[in-house]
């Protein structure tokens, strides 16, 4: 059977199927990736100082918590065939406005950090002040992003960037004497558990726009309907075991600084750990990790929480928004650049907001489970598996207690 492409040519099926497996694994990149930003960077060094190898118990929630959303929300999104915003829409109307609006401002305050943070990277390489270097980031940024072909520049310059990362933290933890049975140990049995560190890492990891960059990324490659739910999982599960990775091998090169005696610097604690692995030539390493993270974060935030304000559901409607895209993108960018040349201090807002799309990821997952079980919005042969909504509610009901525990705790 074949179909036909919009050009009116027939399409093969196995082209198609290429074309959606490429879309799944951008998908994994671009969220995993969007995931290990700056923000990531700093919560994770920031806690691990402050609890050591408890850390690593908030570190193992936060990998249960994401297998749960993205494999719910992936699912949903690509079943119904719609954005998050306009299914959310279709739940309740009105409803999407609200996700728009609390995904799309986190996206944007992350960004500021996100950007902020690949500056600092590239004045930790090259000496150029972090605000010249945000500019030049955000130029860089703008080019991929609204270039022709820009999926195809996005996922390729992601997976760049990954292999970055991946490489320079397997060196850092090679020179290190890393506690792993600590690790191990306190990971299933910490002697404290901190929940304000559990609801910053997992909303800084899989809250707000982060938890559907992969699924609109699928979405965008032409995914749609049951028929490519295997895309889903293939997408979703290849993203989470690269952050999943990623987390882990950061939080044990902090262990092993934090274990050897070493301070971490509160103004600047993922440095600390890199410097104090490997000296001066670990300092320059973490400005290529921090550019790369950086980097990859202004990518996934900019793309997604744009999308979040596209609520076309026909190809014209699509043409339409097509046309705002690029000046939309340019402007999302072009603020946060903007507030961070002029205002600066990414740390700060880096682990606010993180605790912010904390709060965000129960509203944002409630409403996608009420929309699962609805046959309107998700056809009628269709039925979401019960351990998926069971353990949806479940991870609901855990970052609302979570988000409520971290408030009193502030108080």
């Amino acid at each position: 059977m074949q179909k036909h492409s919009k050009n009116g040519v027939s399409e093969l099926p196995a082209t198609h199927d290429k074309k959606l497996r490429s879309a799944a694994i951008g998908g994994a990149f671009l969220m995993a990736m969007s995931a290990v930003g700056p923000g990531f960077l700093t919560q994770t060094a920031t806690f691990t100082g402050q609890l050591g190898a408890d850390f690593g118990f908030a570190i193992l929630i936060c990998i249960l918590v994401d297998i749960v959303v993205q494999l719910n929300i992936w699912r949903i999104i690509v079943v119904a065939g719609k954005r998050a915003q306009v299914v959310a829409n279709d739940v309740f109307p009105g409803l999407g406005y609200l996700l728009s609006a609390l995904v799309a401002i986190g996206g944007l305050f992350f960004n500021i950090g996100n950007v902020g943070g690949a500056g600092l990277g590239l004045n930790v390489l090259f000496g150029i002040s972090p605000q010249a270097g945000a500019v030049l980031i955000g130029i860089f940024s703008i080019i991929v992003l609204v270039i022709k072909d820009a999926l195809k520049a996005v996922d390729r310059t992601v997976q760049v960037l990954a292999a970055i990362i991946v490489l320079v933290l397997i060196y850092i933890l090679c020179v290190m004497k890393v506690p792993y049975q600590t690790a191990v140990v306190h990971t299933f049995k910490p002697t404290h558990i901190d929940f304000y560190s559990i609801l910053t890492i997992v909303g800084g990891t899989v809250g707000g726009y982060i938890s559907f960059a992969g699924g609109h990324r699928l979405l965008a490659g032409g995914a749609s309907g049951q028929k490519d739910i295997k895309y889903v999982n293939e997408g979703a599960l290849t993203g989470i075991g690269l952050a999943s990775i990623v987390r882990v091998m950061l939080f044990l090169a902090g262990l092993a600084v934090v274990t050897a005696g070493y301070k971490l610097d509160p103004a600047n604690p993922a440095a600390s750990i890199f410097k104090s692995a490997a000296g001066n030539f670990g300092y320059k390493f973490f400005g290529l990790v921090l550019i790369a993270a950086g980097l990859s974060s202004v990518l996934g935030s900019t793309f997604t929480s744009v999308s979040f304000l596209d609520y076309a559901v026909s190809k014209k409607g699509n043409a339409k928004f097509d046309q705002f895209r690029s000046w939309i993108t340019i402007g999302f960018i072009v603020f946060a650049t903007a507030i961070f040349y002029f205002i600066g201090q990414p740390a700060k807002v880096l682990v606010v907001v993180g605790a912010l799309n904390g709060f965000i990821l129960p509203i944002a997952l409630g409403i996608l489970l009420v929309a699962a079980h609805k046959s309107k919005i998700m056809g009628s042969d269709y039925h979401h598996p019960a351990w998926l909504t069971w353990t949806g509610w479940i991870v609901v009901a855990f970052m609302a207690y979570s988000s409520i525990a971290a408030v009193m705790k502030l108080l």
